[in-house]
């Protein structure tokens, strides 16, 4: 009785090592994930031959019906 109770609080010992562990490693994986995204800038000028995308012209009245029929037609 003794020996196996032994057994069974050794075992959960090592099971809450383990998940401390892959906790820990995990968290220290997010914090090196969130610093290396912490420097990226998405809103620097595109190089190369990028093209500035401006505003839709309106064409009249029937424009909004024509974006909702390309909207369900594409799915856009």
């Amino acid at each position: 009785m003794m020996k196996t109770s032994l057994s069974l609080v050794l075992h959960t010992a090592k099971v809450m090592v383990l998940f401390v562990s892959f906790t820990v490693l995990f968290y220290i994986g997010m914090v090196w994930l969130n610093q290396e995204y912490q420097s990226y800038h998405r809103y620097d000028e595109p190089k190369g031959m990028a093209v500035k995308v401006s505003k839709a012209v309106d064409t009249g009245e029937d424009a909004w019906l024509e974006r909702l029929m390309l909207f369900y037609l594409n799915g856009e």
